[in-house]
């Protein structure tokens, strides 16, 4: 599983005109799914993203965690973040999982996230979402958890 991470100040997704989800301070994480992922690799990937420590400790330092903040949290699925751009001009899509696996593990790790002491917000799986942020710093980061090789 991949997610892009942005600190924000705050964070929307608005479907059909209607805004569905809304953040203040916190994380925005665009969430894909790849072939082999699976419950571990959602728990490991929401494990990462919630303990991540890139937001400001009483020095200044990126020491403290969503968790520790007690930030919100925008999950919005993107399946384009698993697009393979190796070779060509357009997009290949065969590293994305299929939609069907892709929002049975968005909704795990929503309905993990959801277990949290932080107020958790969530974009629509396979709707035309116009997501809104105001990126902190900017402070975009890239986690990736992937399942163990198989022996």
């Amino acid at each position: 599983m991949i997610a892009l991470i942005q600190r924000v100040s705050e964070s929307s997704v608005t479907v059909d005109g209607c805004v569905i989800a809304r953040t203040g301070p916190g994380l925005l994480a665009l969430v894909a799914v790849q072939p082999d992922d699976n419950e571990r690799c959602a728990d490991a990937l929401l494990t990462k993203l919630t303990r991540y420590r890139i937001f400001s400790d009483i020095d200044g330092k990126m020491n403290q965690s969503l968790l520790d903040t007690a930030g919100d949290l925008c999950l919005v699925p993107q399946f384009t973040l698993a697009a393979d751009t190796r070779r060509g001009l357009r997009p290949g899509f065969s590293t994305a999982a299929t939609p069907a696996e892709g929002q049975r593990l968005f909704d795990t790790i929503t309905g993990l996230a959801q277990q949290l002491p932080i107020n958790v917000q969530c974009g629509r799986f396979g709707a035309d979402m116009k997501v809104a942020l105001i990126n902190d710093g900017p402070a975009t980061f890239w986690l990736q958890e992937s399942p163990p090789a198989r022996s």
